[in-house]
């Protein structure tokens, strides 16, 4: 969390605080009003924010005693408390790093399948996008996808330009008409397709593992993230894209 963001919650915090307790002795506040005091948090906010919320409070009481008052209690150090508004732990995703990728791609020798994963790992395309592609879609560089999972209508995908020429004669040489699908087959289909390229370099890889290698690279690149947001992962929000922190070599 940013500097700013911080000190907005704590300014949230100790104002609310502030106004529910009065000028009540610190050291007289119980766990029970520190549990009817957050319950007194407006409607609508996310419990992960509460948690950090409560997170800050706690944090507010240990300077008290630390700095003011080395007698008093911690009434956030309770364990009813702490277990209502423990934060939940940061799961470290698991980051393909482009070795591995260039090896599953190149050990896979079937045309449609390694050009799939260079649309996934290259591109960033996810698992069930890929199928949908027809013909008439791919434009230059662009890569029309019809009915995405924002709901929107269509959006598009940039294609690296190798990977687009190599589309393009693909489509060329077997005669896929332009309202034809490229890859005619399953979304199980296509997700057999990464789990097999993984076993021939002895890596268990999950398609969204691609798409995340998509952006984790671009972004070490010097890509900037709005760019690897808006235009890479498509995301509406940059928000979605921050927590993946893809320039991080624990995505």
């Amino acid at each position: 969390m940013s500097k700013k963001n911080t000190l907005r919650n704590y300014e949230f915090v100790l104002n609310n605080f502030q106004n529910h307790f009065g000028d009540i002795d610190l050291t007289s506040i119980t766990s029970e009003e520190i549990l009817a005091f957050m319950s007194t948090v407006p409607d609508g906010t996310k419990q992960n924010t509460n948690k950090l919320r409560f997170s800050l409070l706690s944090a507010f009481f240990n300077f008290v005693k630390n700095s003011l008052d080395h007698d008093s209690q911690n009434p956030c150090d309770n364990k009813g408390l702490r277990k209502l508004f423990s934060l939940a732990k940061l799961t470290q995703l698991k980051i393909l790093e482009k070795d591995v990728v260039d090896e599953m791609i190149f050990r896979t020798q079937n045309q449609r399948n390694r050009l799939m994963l260079e649309l996934m790992a290259l591109s960033g395309m996810r698992v069930g996008e890929v199928p949908k592609l027809r013909s008439m879609g791919i434009e230059d560089r662009k890569a029309i996808i019809r009915d995405p999972k924002s709901g929107k209508e269509a959006e598009v995908a940039f294609l690296p330009q190798k990977v687009a020429d190599r589309l393009r004669s693909y489509i060329r040489e077997n005669g896929i008409k332009s309202d034809a699908r490229i890859f005619p087959l399953t979304y199980a289909e296509a997700r057999l397709i990464v789990r097999k390229a993984g076993n021939l370099v002895g890596v268990h890889v999950r398609p969204h593992e691609l798409r995340r290698h998509a952006a984790t690279y671009a972004s070490r690149s010097g890509t900037p993230l709005e760019i690897v947001s808006k235009v890479l992962l498509r995301h509406s929000n940059l928000a979605t894209t921050k927590p993946f922190n893809y320039v991080s070599s624990e995505f």
